[in-house]
């Protein structure tokens, strides 16, 4: 066995039932094609290969190639190289696929680049990703919680989202000091086209959690939801994580107009 390296983030699951779980948690068909970030020695790969259909793996570490070369098939393909740096579509335009969805176990140093990248690219039917617990519970948070945050808001935009297993900490090799969760995440259609400047408008209520959303937004963008707010049963001194989700997309949307 490959020793771990700690500049990759490389943590390795080893229960077989879970990776069943994980490989398991999205209905693929024989021309559908799976994105995996980060394979290492092929413990979650194994499993996807057994579907039939497109594999392409994005492996940052060449000492895994001893393991991975063992999967030789016309449907099957790694890129060694850093998935952040990778033009993904340009990867994938030659496979004929009909629906390309996520499935990994990825380092949790480069979570949030990784998200914001997978969310970017606006391709994906779903996105399954072992991550840390503490990081799954953000993006399912509930308004008034401690972990509903922007990160929260952006996800929602693209994708509903739900934690499907509860991971410990012992099934890992070596073994991390946090516990893990199953994310999957199902695209949906967004409820506006303006998603920068949603994105931008999410990013600025949060700016500060300790400050009241009159005192994150500027006076103008403020005085120009007041009524709204009220309307929607807000006093004048909320905070950004007192809103819900779907109040957030009736204030942008009077915003826009």
């Amino acid at each position: 066995m490959i020793k771990a390296k700690k500049k990759y983030g490389q943590n390795f699951l080893s229960n077989k039932e879970i990776l069943q779980k994980i490989s398991d948690s999205i209905e693929i068909g024989q021309d559908d094609l799976i994105i995996e970030i980060g394979p290492g020695m092929g413990a979650l790969t194994d499993y996807l290969v057994q579907k039939g259909c497109f594999v392409l793996c994005y492996e940052i570490d060449p000492r895994m190639k001893a393991y991975l070369n063992f999967y030789t098939s016309d449907r099957f393909q790694v890129i060694y190289d850093d998935f952040l740096k990778r033009n993904i579509k340009e990867d994938i335009k030659t496979i004929p696929y009909q629906h390309v969805y996520v499935i990994s176990n990825i380092p949790y140093y480069i979570t949030t680049p990784i998200l914001l990248k997978l969310m970017d690219l606006d391709c994906f039917e779903s996105i399954v990703l072992l991550v840390q617990k503490e990081y799954g519970e953000r993006i399912v948070a509930k308004e008034k919680s401690k972990s509903y945050n922007a990160l929260t808001l952006f996800v929602d935009f693209s994708y509903s989202s739900e934690i499907l297993i509860k991971v410990g900490k012992e099934h890992f090799k070596p073994m991390p000091k946090v516990d893990s969760v199953v994310l999957k995440m199902n695209k949906k259609t967004a409820f506006t086209s303006h998603k920068d400047q949603y994105l931008s408008f999410i990013k600025s209520c949060f700016r500060n959690k300790r400050k009241t959303l009159k005192n994150n937004l500027s006076l103008e963008t403020f005085n120009a939801i007041k009524t709204n707010l009220k309307f929607l049963g807000y006093e004048e001194n909320v905070r950004a994580e007192e809103i819900t989700r779907e109040d957030y997309k009736k204030i942008f949307t009077f915003l826009i107009q």
